[in-house]
């Protein structure tokens, strides 16, 4: 098993614009071909859009983009610019006399950071996905991750800056990669189980446990949600691909503490985008295995912005 760059993955651009002033963006993830997709939500206070094509029971057999956006349910009038910029190419499903490009999309709550009352729309959605042309992502503070935080048991203070985080590798001809906004309640966890971002002690020179904290809490704060997309090379049905999606919440359970609670929204999507023979539960396992790295990697990669810290900033 080797790591690779995710633009190496075939059948898929990704791309992302923000407000960095503002603190929030969308970060798109396109498959002109389509892609069979599932979808697995776990925190509680989810915001998203069409996911219901992604049940067993809807007849959608492939959607052609994911839209990861901040500015909570306000977000979700962006995914409509995606729409647009792919009618524009013919991309979609027929239907007569023009073409339905389905987009599924979930947001971040990042209304706390920044200008509120800025929120990504048709017109952001629209410069990410023609940034997705170039199919060269950041991770860090870009994208939906322009505004994303965690550690946020203690309000605002004691929170961190996080980000978008991205990883892939290759086993044999199957590829799988992850792309995630992470938002979490939480801390973010190294593979050692030591804090790389998270919840501030007092002196804001390193961390609390908030697991240990949150023993003590009546309630959690709002204003959460880890959002995360898995693609993949492999050959799978929607069916398959749901339960990939469900193997790589295990991603977010080693990366993140406490994970998928009331107040976050957590949701990983995952697509097929190619022909490589392989099983699910090979591609599953991976799917874990990149999705924990891309949370990690989405705080040691942010920047400290509008008065948070980062994980760069802890010695």
């Amino acid at each position: 098993m080797r790591e690779i760059n995710i633009n190496e993955i075939e059948n898929v651009k990704i791309g992302s614009a923000e407000n960095s002033a503002a603190a929030t963006g969308c970060t798109v993830v396109i498959c002109e071909n389509g892609a069979p997709a599932g979808v697995d939500v776990r925190g509680g206070g989810p915001a998203s859009r069409e996911t219901e094509l992604l049940s067993h029971q809807a007849t959608c057999s492939a959607i052609y983009a994911v839209l990861l956006s901040g500015g909570s349910a306000f977000g979700l009038d962006a995914a409509g610019g995606v729409m647009e910029y792919l009618e524009d190419k013919g991309v979609g499903l027929p239907v007569g006399p023009t073409v339905v490009p389905l987009v599924c999309q979930s947001c971040i709550f990042d209304l706390g950071i920044g200008d509120s009352r800025v929120r990504p729309d048709k017109e952001m959605a629209k410069r990410a996905c023609e940034n997705a042309e170039l199919n060269a992502p950041r991770s860090g503070n870009y994208g939906a991750g322009a505004g994303a935080t965690v550690g946020k048991l203690l309000g605002p203070d004691y929170a961190m800056k996080s980000g978008l985080g991205m990883y892939a590798v290759q086993l044999g001809e199957l590829k799988v990669g992850a792309v995630v906004a992470v938002n979490a309640c939480g801390d973010v966890l190294a593979e050692d189980g030591s804090i790389i971002a998270g919840l501030l002690n007092e002196e804001k020179t390193g961390f609390r446990d908030s697991e240990a904290v949150l023993y003590k809490l009546a309630e959690l704060p709002a204003g959460n949600t880890t959002i995360g997309v898995v693609i993949t090379n492999g050959k799978f049905t929607k069916a398959q691909m749901t339960k990939i999606a469900q193997m790589a919440q295990d991603g977010y359970s080693r990366a993140i503490r406490p994970v998928h609670t009331t107040m976050d929204g957590d949701t990983i999507y995952a697509l097929s985008v190619g022909e490589a023979e392989s099983s699910v539960d090979l591609c599953g396992t991976l799917a874990a295995r990149v999705m924990a790295e891309a949370v990690r990697r989405a705080a040691r990669s942010a920047e400290a912005a509008h008065g948070l810290l980062c994980a760069k900033d802890i010695k």
